[in-house]
C-alpha cells in the first residue's frame, strides 16, 4: 500500500496548473481621430460591444463625463469637441469599473436590473447584487 505523501506528489503531476495574473477580460482603448475640430471615436460601437452594454447608455455616460455634445453615426461617435484618447480612455475604464465590473468578484459576467428607482448590478457569477450609484 502506497502512503499519503506518494499519493500526494503523483495527483500534483498529474493536475494542471492555473497560472495566475493573466485576466480574462480587458477594458477595451478607444481608437479615434481628429477631424477639425471634432473627435471621431472609430471603434465606439465595438467597445461597448465588447462591455456588453448597450451603445446609447455607454455614449450617454461618455458624452456627460467629458461635458461634450456628440452623435452617433454608423459604428462611430463624433464629439463636437477635439479629445485626446488619454482622456476617453480613464473614462471607459471608469464605466467599466462602475456598469460592468462585479464589486464581489471582479468578473464582467453583469447585467443592469432595475427595481424600482434604482439600479443594480446583478453578478451572474457569483450571483451578488449591487446598487449602482452612478447616474448616467
Amino acid at each position: 500500500m502506497t502512503n499519503y505523501e506518494d499519493l500526494l506528489n503523483e495527483a500534483y503531476e498529474t493536475v494542471k496548473v492555473v497560472e495566475k495574473g493573466g485576466e480574462r477580460f480587458e477594458v477595451p482603448k478607444i481608437e479615434g481621430r481628429f477631424e477639425g475640430k471634432k473627435t471621431v471615436l472609430t471603434n465606439f460601437v465595438q467597445v461597448a460591444s465588447s462591455l456588453r452594454r448597450p451603445v446609447e447608455h455607454l455614449q450617454k455616460f461618455i458624452l456627460k463625463e467629458l461635458a461634450a455634445a456628440g452623435t452617433l453615426d454608423g459604428e462611430r461617435l463624433t464629439l463636437n469637441k477635439k479629445v485626446s484618447s488619454s482622456k476617453i480612455n480613464p473614462k471607459i475604464e471608469q464605466y467599466a469599473k462602475d456598469f460592468v465590473l462585479c464589486a464581489e468578484c471582479g468578473k464582467p459576467d453583469t447585467e443592469i436590473t432595475k427595481e424600482g428607482r434604482l439600479d443594480f448590478l446583478h453578478c451572474l457569477a457569483c450571483g451578488a447584487k449591487h446598487p449602482i450609484h452612478s447616474k448616467v
